[in-house]
């Protein structure tokens, strides 16, 4: 901060948000004044036209607007103030009354946001146990499905697209286990899904317990405050309109002026720190259980939205901001060793509340519990502030519902000021997009491969000859033929000497 910030005291360096609550101390972080008074004016106009309704992808003609999620009357048309209206109509109706499980089918954002909802904010008063189908391991969906009862299970099979591979097959065991079971699937089954998806004609066409919508003009990794979240909020009878409250707050504090806007503080603090290139990792440590999964959910917000290869002019920058994290203290006896002493390359935020939400808990040295955990974040920070380690510290009233939501909300908008900061697009992904692209590239390989084999042993270079790929991936789509019981495996003395034949 300015000279003149340090004559005024320690306070200065501190924002202290009222309507939420949140408290975020730069104390130990990086100067951010500059930023404030120079570019975070534009960044912030920049964002007041996308709450307006401004195309954020100009060659897919899509809006962002998850802001309007919690806020239905600043959606540029009233049409979609109306929808969002109807969708918590729809929530308020909605109950798991007879079941004793809610299954969620998806993947990433659809996937990632409620296990981060359902982590912090589960307990003894959920009306049901939730359980999550978000990746395509045959052993994992066994390990999730057969415990269950189909006839007491509601399943959540959440793509906008209705196409997601993972999501797909998961959707396909699922109904296969209450094919076994003998129970009817669409009575059990709720589609959160796009309009006119694969997912909404199957849905509509088998008559589903309900549908709700996804729309194009949120993405996955801002969707926790739209259907995607909130339905398995409300079948688990949690305070779901607490969450939107708590974010819309959040929004309104981070349109203010950079000076007083909480979202401004820690996007500059970014920039700063990692001198405007992600040079520094974002190191998450929430020092409360209920916020274990904050850094796995901001891996995807954060980096997807982040690591790009070009900028808006088309120049390539190679941007991205790392994260990772654990809870406090666990993380005190696991990598804040390197954090503190090891390579000089990250920005700890630390995160807390003022309300531990349990009873007087006696630990030891005659002390409570939850001193001593304050004790390990004010020491971690110390520790780390002596070593010249930078730090920042969020804190919240309590790991509730309407801080949650304002959690989500203030990162969501750090993260597009940042954006506008390294002149990156924040709401598009083209490497998530590649890699479903190999990925299918990869399945071509793997039946041609299996064409390939006869009954007579052959070499991975010779079957990558007939099948036409390269004889690497010939040997690794070979080994997977095999043990999946589709081929047979004579080992040689090194890969390119093993032999295969049909099974």
């Amino acid at each position: 901060m300015s000279e003149q910030h340090d004559r005024d005291g320690f306070d200065a360096r501190i924002l202290r948000e009222p309507e939420t609550g949140l408290v975020l101390d730069l104390s130990d972080g990086p100067e951010v004044d500059a930023v404030l008074a120079g570019p975070m004016a534009a960044a912030r106009e920049a964002m007041a036209r996308l709450e307006a309704g401004a195309l954020a992808n100009p060659d897919e003609g899509r809006m962002v607007g998850h802001y309007w999620l919690r806020a239905p009357a600043l959606a540029p048309d009233p049409a979609l103030a109306a929808e969002i209206a109807q969708v918590h109509a729809a929530l308020d109706a909605l109950s798991a009354e007879g079941h004793d499980d809610v299954l969620v089918i998806g993947i990433g954002g659809s996937a990632l946001g409620p296990q981060l909802v359902a982590d912090c904010l589960g307990g003894p008063a959920d009306r049901a146990r939730l359980h999550f189908l978000d990746n395509t391991d045959p052993e994992g969906l066994h390990r999730v499905l057969d415990p269950l009862d189909p006839a007491r299970t509601l399943a959540v099979v959440v793509s906008k697209s209705g196409g997601t591979v993972e999501t797909h097959n998961g959707m396909l065991a699922a109904r296969a286990r209450w094919a076994r079971a003998a129970v009817p699937w669409a009575p059990h089954a709720i589609a959160v899904t796009g309009q006119g998806s694969a997912l909404h004609r199957l849905a509509m066409a088998e008559g589903w317990r309900a549908t709700f919508p996804m729309w194009d003009w949120v993405g996955g990794r801002t969707s926790v405050t739209g259907p995607v979240g909130l339905v398995p909020m409300a079948l688990l009878g949690q305070p779901w309109r607490a969450l939107l409250e708590g974010a819309a707050a959040m929004d309104r504090a981070t349109r203010r002026p950079p000076a007083e806007n909480p979202a401004a503080w820690l996007a500059a603090a970014w920039y700063v720190a990692g001198q405007g290139q992600g040079a520094r990792n974002l190191v998450v440590l929430p020092y409360r259980d209920r916020f274990l999964l904050l850094s796995r959910y901001l891996q995807q917000l954060v980096m997807e939205s982040l690591g790009k290869t070009l900028d808006r002019q088309g120049r390539v920058v190679h941007q991205g901001l790392t994260v990772y994290g654990n809870k406090g203290s666990t993380d005190q006896h696991a990598f804040v060793q390197q954090v503190r002493d090891g390579r000089d390359d990250v920005l700890v935020c630390f995160l807390e509340t003022l309300d531990p939400q349990a009873p007087p808990t006696p630990g030891a040295d005659g002390h409570d519990a939850a001193d001593h955990l304050l004790g390990f974040l004010l020491g971690t920070r110390a520790a780390l502030a002596e070593a010249g380690r930078p730090s920042l510290t969020l804190r919240v009233p309590a790991a509730d519902a309407r801080s949650l939501g304002a959690l989500i909300a203030l990162f969501e908008r750090a993260v597009g000021l940042y954006a506008e900061l390294i002149d990156v697009n924040a709401y598009h992904q083209p490497g998530v997009e590649a890699g479903k692209r190999a990925a299918a590239s990869t399945l071509q390989a793997l039946e041609r491969v299996a064409r390939a084999l006869d009954d007579q042993p052959t070499t991975a270079p010779e079957l990558a000859l007939r099948a036409q790929v390269a004889p690497g991936l010939a040997w690794r789509l070979l080994e997977h033929l095999a043990s999946t019981g589709r081929a047979l495996r004579m080992a040689g003395a090194r890969p390119s000497l093993d032999r295969y034949r049909a099974a």
